[in-house]
């Protein structure tokens, strides 16, 4: 590693420009070869900076939401569960019902899913970018009756 490196890595650290620091001799040797402009590289470092901090967001929302395991919508056997209609299901991924402030109650007998699709919309909410928090019927009731019980059950509503 030469200096001006050096001095280009030390520059994104105090910046937080991580994807740039990691990324910039890649880009800089395509931008050489491709004969791209100086505009050109400094949109793909920006790029490549802006899609790093994305991930890393949703990474996190993910994380915070506290799901249980990662379940995807595209893994849910339909065919397994044939209470759940496939339609009302591909209709929901739109997260539409999030925008509009509309509830989704999932209600079935024990093992056909109802928390694969919780999770799965909830994790597709948070690669949205949208917070999201995952709790089962019981932990809220536990979490409701101990707030009602310290006297803060308005601060429980409110999120605070």
């Amino acid at each position: 590693m030469n200096l001006q490196d050096e001095r280009i890595r030390s520059a994104c650290e105090g910046l937080r420009l991580t994807a740039i620091a990691e990324q910039y001799p890649t880009l800089a040797a395509s931008a050489v070869e491709a004969d791209d402009s100086y505009v050109d590289f400094l949109e793909q470092c920006l790029k490549a900076e802006q899609d790093e901090r994305r991930s890393r967001s949703r990474s996190v929302l993910a994380k915070l939401a506290g799901f249980p395991a990662i379940k995807l919508l595209e893994d849910y056997d339909f065919q397994f569960a044939a209470g759940a209609p496939k339609k009302t299901i591909q209709t929901l991924k739109s997260l539409a019902f999030v925008e509009r402030r509309e509830n989704v109650i999932l209600l079935g007998p024990s093992g056909v899913g109802k928390t694969h699709l919780a999770i799965g919309l909830g994790y597709l909410a948070t690669q949205a970018s949208l917070k999201v928090r995952f709790i089962t019927a019981a932990d809220l009731v536990v979490q409701l009756e101990r707030a009602q019980q310290q006297g803060r059950l308005d601060q429980y509503r409110s999120g605070r």
